[in-house]
């Protein structure tokens, strides 16, 4: 399940998806699952 503010990025093309509204499946992308992002902060 997506939630809000993630970050998807296509590890074949680089497409970078960013969710706006929750929600069930999962995000495909050149024929494979999408990679959630790690959110970065700054310190």
């Amino acid at each position: 399940m997506t939630q809000k503010d993630q970050i998807y990025k296509c590890e074949i093309c680089g497409n970078v998806v960013k969710v706006l509204h929750t929600g069930a499946g999962e995000l495909v992308c050149c024929g494979q699952a999408m990679g959630l992002t790690e959110e970065k902060t700054e310190e």
